[in-house]
């Protein structure tokens, strides 16, 4: 088999290392694969290449999803939807592609230091791809961690990206084993073993610390999943019917902090009957708690702007001052058009996304004081991005992620996407709450296990107890500055262990 092709199927099994499936070391396994391809590459541009090809199978296999939202839901025809995920999947895989260019250039073909080099270009080339032109840190293969592997254990410290690298590693030593078996050298093989083993060892001590404290007492939630169809959702026509169905809901709750989806009324602020919004706040008033709601902000243009400006946003009603969270991280091209003067046009032309053109909220917005708790909330996508959310979550009790992956129907990218939130509960050492419009509903503990969820595609109430937790993890500190500094580490020890045996004698 080619190693183009070869590279590019391990690529697509990778993603049965991710949720919903959960094969947590298959990552591991397929790196190892891919490692092995860039020791034997000729050269730089062949290690390209194979880096491509892998790309092209972990981004095609992994976020095909994506194309749900356009074709099905914002009418996008087909072809045109296939030739841009083609070309999305194509600038993703740009980024191993340039990890196998980098490894081919730090070290010479056949040596170990090339695998030295593959663990710290592999996640090099994930952090730069998490930031990159906003960022789309999507199956980072250290999300694949959780639950189960003590890799996790990794993620308070630095992040998912540090639980990349030490896949990364364990991958890499993979392939020195195997390479010691082709050889028949027992002893190298020990060192791999050993290697492996204290890597997975420390994942299990750092996985047993505990980096920040409970509160003194829990406080009652209830998490709503209205599952109104997507198809129905901005229909002006079915408005009230979504009014009613969470007016209804928050009333047959318990919880002394109640969260609705994301934009669970699909419309502005001032478009809220005044009776749904007086209701829902004595509501809340009446058992001393408040309700999260997601809706649409509209501000008056500011100078020199045109148009107004839009927010998703989420707003707290109840026993506590009213207070308002806009939408920090927005969604190229379906909640932001970049490069909008160029490719505005087009864009509305062929994709009709409802609000596509929204503002961005300041960076600055404290987390809400409300139900006793303060919370750091983040709208859909925003959970991605590990880094940000810790920034954003210093001072908060609790994360509450609030979402509409009914965009994507029964696929797996809302197993992914909850997968993806366990691992900010992980870095973070808080819990995370997860209200969504068809799920997925769920409760993660600040450990990044998953205690409850609601099943997909039903209406009803995810109802419990949660402790919040306050204090600071190292990685809520120092972000991703730990992981991209060892995984450099790794690029430079490769550098310095390549000069030597090629400078060696004989």
């Amino acid at each position: 088999m080619p190693s183009s092709l070869f590279a590019a199927v391990a690529g697509a099994l990778t993603v049965f290392g991710f949720a919903p499936f959960g094969l947590a070391l298959l990552p591991a396994a397929a790196l190892a694969s891919l490692f092995l391809l860039w020791r034997d590459a000729a050269t730089p541009k062949c290690a390209a290449r194979i880096g491509f090809a892998f790309g092209l199978g972990l981004f095609g296999a992994g976020v095909s999803w994506i194309s749900i939202a356009l074709v099905t839901f914002g009418g996008m025809p087909a072809p045109v939807a296939a030739i841009g995920m083609a070309g999305f999947c194509a600038y993703l895989a740009l980024w191993p592609a340039l990890a196998g260019w980098a490894v081919a250039r730090v070290a010479p073909a056949g040596s170990a230091a090339r695998l030295v080099a593959a663990a710290g270009a592999w996640t090099l080339a994930e952090w730069l791809r998490g930031f990159m032109l906003t960022g789309f840190p999507w199956l980072a293969v250290g999300h694949a961690q959780l639950p189960g592997s003590t890799l996790a254990g990794y993620a308070p410290v630095g992040g998912v990206f540090l639980v990349s690298l030490a896949v990364a590693i364990v991958a890499a030593i993979l392939a020195y084993a195997i390479d010691a078996l082709a050889q028949s050298s027992p002893k190298r093989v020990a060192i791999a073993a050993t290697g492996a083993a204290t890597l997975f060892v420390a994942g299990a001590v750092l996985d047993r610390m505990e980096w920040t404290a409970a509160r003194p007492s829990p406080v009652a939630v209830t998490l709503v999943q209205g599952n109104i169809p997507q198809e129905q959702k901005f229909d002006p026509e079915l408005r009230d019917r979504a009014f009613r169905i969470y007016t209804e809901l928050v009333a047959a709750s318990r919880g002394r902090l109640v969260v609705l989806p994301e934009s669970a009324f699909p419309v502005f602020a001032e478009e809220v009957p005044q009776e749904t919004v007086a209701t829902l706040a004595r509501t809340m008033r009446e058992r001393g708690g408040d309700v999260l709601v997601g809706v649409f902000i509209a501000r008056p243009p500011e100078a020199g702007e045109a148009q107004p400006r839009l927010h998703n946003s989420v707003v707290s009603l109840g026993a506590s001052d009213t207070q308002l969270y806009r939408k920090r991280h927005l969604v190229p091209f379906g909640e932001t058009i970049p490069a909008k003067p160029l490719v505005g046009w087009l864009i509305n032309r062929v994709l009709a996304i409802p609000l596509s053109d929204q503002t961005a909220g300041p960076d600055d917005q404290p987390p809400l004081s409300v139900a006793g708790e303060t919370v750091a909330v983040n709208i859909c996508y925003e959970d991605a991005f590990g880094a940000e959310l810790a920034r954003w979550s210093r001072d908060a009790t609790l994360l509450v992620n609030v979402t509409n992956d009914a965009w994507y129907g029964r696929s797996i990218g809302p197993w992914q996407h909850n997968q993806i939130a366990a691992m900010r509960a992980k870095e973070t050492g808080r819990p995370m709450l997860r209200a969504t419009n068809t799920g997925i509903t769920s409760v993660i503990e600040a450990d990044g296990s998953e205690r409850l969820h609601l099943p997909w595609f039903r209406r009803g109430l995810l109802e419990t107890h949660v402790t919040g937790r306050t204090g600071e993890t190292p990685f809520m500190r120092w972000g991703n500055a730990v992981a991209a500094l060892l995984a450099a580490a790794a690029l430079g020890a490769a550098y310095a262990l390549g000069r030597r045996s090629a400078s060696a004698p004989g």
